[in-house]
C-alpha cells in the first residue's frame, strides 16, 4: 500500500495497513534543510515543489501539503535589488515595496513608498470596497493567497484562477507520480478577514459592526471557494481549509458558530462536491468546539494542539468525534523540538499512535507545523516507528 492509498483510507475513517505519517513543515524548516536561497524558495514554483518532494522522501511521509500557490515564471525579474544580511535576504521590488526573507522563518512584506495601505480599514472601508482590494491592501503578489493574486481580471477578490497558480501543484503531482497523497490548501473566509483587516480590528469589528463583518465574510467566501474547487479539480487528493484564528483564544464557541460555521460549510461543501476530501486546520484551544467544527461539514480535524499550546487530549477527541471525522496531529511540536534523545521521540510518538490507532481514522503528525530548528533525525524516526507499532492486523 502506498502513501496515497494509506491516507485515503484514513481520511475515510477506514483502516489502512498502518497508521499514516504526514507532518506539515514550517517555512523555516524548508530553508534550514535545503540549499535553496529563501527568496528563490518563496518565489519559484519549481524550487518549492522540489523541496516539498525532497523532504517528503527524506522523512518518508505518506502525504504532502502544498501550502502556497504557484508563482509566475518571471516573478523574480521584477526584483530591483537583493541584499544579503546576517538575518536574511532583503528584496526591493520595482514598485518600491520590500520583502525580507529570514534564513529560518517566514518572509515579511513592507509596502515601502508605494502608497498602498497595509490593511483594509474595517471602520472606514465598506464591503463594496473589496472590488478594489488590490488597490487597498499591501503587495498582493507577496502574500499570494486569496483574494490576492497577480493576473486577475480586475482588482476584486478572485473568481477565476490565473494558470500560474497551479504551477506547484502540477510539478508535485508529476514528481510523486501517484505514490503520495497530495493536499492543497485554502484560507478560510474568517482567515481572510483577519489577514486583510488586521487581527485586532477584525476581532473588534465582530463586536462593533457584526453586519459589516458578515457582509465581508460573504464576499470573501467567493475567492475561498474559487481556489479550493480549482485545486480539487486540478488533481489534489484533499484540500485543507486553513482556519488558524478560529480557536478559543480568538473566538468564543458562540462567535465561532456565528462567524465561522456558515462560511466554512460553504467551502467544504464545494470541495466535497468535487469528490475530494476537505479537512480543517485550526490551532490552539479547540477542545471546546470539536462538535462545532463538525458542523462545518469537514471530514477531518488537523493540529489538535495538546497542552500547553492547546487543550486537546487525543483520547478525548477520539472518544468525542473520532467516529465522525478523521484526526490528524496532537504530537507536541515544542516537545519534539526540545527532545534530546531518540527515546524521547519514540515515547511521545508511541503514545500518540497507541491512542489514535484503534479503529483507524488517525494520521500521525505534529500539532501544527514542525518548528524550523527541529532536527531532521527526529522526523526520520516517525515512519519506521509507525511501521513497527502502527500496523493493523
Amino acid at each position: 500500500m502506498n502513501g496515497k492509498e494509506r491516507i485515503a483510507l484514513a481520511m475515510r475513517n477506514e483502516v489502512p495497513d498502518r497508521v499514516p505519517v504526514m507532518c506539515q513543515l514550517s517555512w523555516g524548516h524548508y530553508m534550514l534543510n535545503t540549499d535553496v536561497p529563501p527568496h528563490v524558495m518563496y518565489f519559484s514554483s519549481e524550487a518549492f515543489a522540489q523541496a516539498l518532494v525532497d523532504l517528503q522522501r527524506r522523512y518518508r511521509f505518506d502525504g504532502i501539503l502544498i501550502d502556497m500557490t504557484g508563482r509566475p515564471d518571471d516573478l523574480l525579474d521584477r526584483v530591483a535589488s537583493i541584499e544579503q544580511t546576517d538575518d536574511g535576504e532583503k528584496l526591493t521590488w520595482e514598485t518600491g515595496e520590500i520583502s525580507f526573507h529570514p534564513w529560518d522563518d517566514s518572509p515579511q512584506h513592507y509596502p515601502g513608498d508605494s502608497g498602498r495601505k497595509e490593511f483594509f480599514d474595517f471602520a472606514v472601508d465598506e464591503p463594496d470596497d473589496l472590488d478594489r482590494i488590490d488597490e487597498l491592501v499591501r503587495g498582493c503578489w507577496c502574500m499570494y493567497h486569496m483574494p490576492f493574486a497577480l493576473g486577475k481580471a480586475d482588482a476584486a477578490p478572485m473568481t477565476e484562477v490565473p494558470p500560474y497558480m497551479f504551477n506547484t501543484i502540477d510539478r508535485v503531482l508529476e514528481l510523486v507520480d501517484g505514490e503520495v497523497s497530495v493536499h492543497g490548501e485554502v484560507f478560510s473566509p474568517f482567515t481572510l478577514l483577519m489577514l486583510i483587516t488586521g487581527y485586532e480590528d477584525a476581532l473588534m469589528g465582530l463586536l462593533t459592526d457584526p453586519v459589516k463583518a458578515h457582509a465581508l465574510l460573504e464576499r470573501l467566501t467567493v475567492p475561498a471557494i474559487t481556489w479550493a474547487v480549482a485545486q480539487a479539480q486540478r488533481g489534489c487528493d484533499a484540500v485543507l481549509l486553513s482556519s488558524p484564528f478560529a480557536g478559543g483564544p480568538f473566538l468564543s464557541p458562540k462567535m465561532y458558530k456565528e462567524f465561522v460555521i456558515p462560511y466554512e460549510k460553504r467551502v467544504t461543501d464545494a470541495i466535497h462536491a468535487q469528490g475530494v476530501v476537505a479537512y480543517t486546520h485550526t490551532c490552539g484551544g479547540i477542545g471546546d468546539r470539536l462538535d462545532l467544527m463538525i458542523e462545518t461539514g469537514t471530514a477531518g480535524i488537523d493540529t489538535l494542539d495538546p497542552p500547553p499550546l492547546g487543550n486537546v487530549e487525543l483520547a478525548d477527541a477520539k472518544a468525542q468525534v473520532g467516529d465522525k471525522v478523521f484526526l490528524k496531529g496532537n504530537m507536541n511540536s515544542v516537545e519534539l523540538l526540545q527532545a534530546t534523545t531518540e527515546r524521547d521521540v519514540v515515547a511521545h510518538a508511541t503514545d500518540r499512535i497507541s491512542i489514535g490507532k484503534p479503529g483507524g481514522g488517525y494520521i500521525l503528525s505534529t500539532a501544527c507545523s514542525v518548528a524550523p530548528h527541529t532536527e531532521p533525525w527526529k522526523l526520520e524516526m516517525l515512519t519506521p516507528l509507525a511501521e513497527e507499532i502502527g500496523r493493523y492486523e
